[in-house]
């Protein structure tokens, strides 16, 4: 006699007819991969062993672990250099993070954050900067808002008025 169960090819998991978005009823396998949502914003992603030459652009999230020269172009996205990542180019983006080591001029709206691991050479300018104990940062930093004209903030130093922000975070957290 014919069953159900001696139909089933053996290797092949049986296929639920449960809406999607809810859980299965019964036991589940614990290597059973997670339902969760597909986010619009996944990130794009240059993996460890692989180099990049030339210019980047865009408008989507980007990690880097691998090696990147060049140029970056990601106005509204936001750049992780991962722990592994070597980037020897000038980076516009809204944030920046970095977690690798970073050569060249980084420009970003919003953030830029320096973890324990990560280390630049060269210029940041940012609205807001924030740096891990243990980062190394070398160079120019220009953090705050922009205050009109660059000659105001500089003739308010110059008469001995309040100092310019980026003048003291440079002063601050400059290795």
């Amino acid at each position: 006699m014919w069953k159900k169960e001696d139909a089933k090819p053996q290797g092949v998991p049986e296929i639920s007819a449960a809406p999607v978005g809810t859980a299965p009823s019964g036991n589940s396998s614990p290597n059973a991969p997670a339902s969760a949502p597909a986010t619009t914003r996944a990130a794009a992603c240059i993996s460890q062993g692989i180099k990049i030459k030339g210019e980047v652009s865009g408008k989507e999230d980007l990690f880097i672990d691998g090696i990147l020269e060049g140029k970056l172009d990601l106005v509204g996205a936001s750049v992780t250099i991962g722990p592994n990542g070597q980037v020897k180019a000038d980076i516009v983006a809204r944030e920046i993070v970095v977690r690798g080591s970073v050569a060249g001029k980084l420009t970003a709206r919003d953030r830029v954050q320096l973890w324990n691991t990560g280390s630049v050479a060269g210029e940041v300018q940012t609205e807001r900067l924030a740096i891990e104990d243990g980062a190394i940062l070398r160079g120019k930093v220009e953090a705050g808002k922009p205050r009109g004209n660059r000659s105001d903030a500089t003739s308010n130093a110059a008469a001995g008025g309040e100092s310019a922000k980026a003048g003291s975070v440079a002063a601050g957290t400059a290795i």
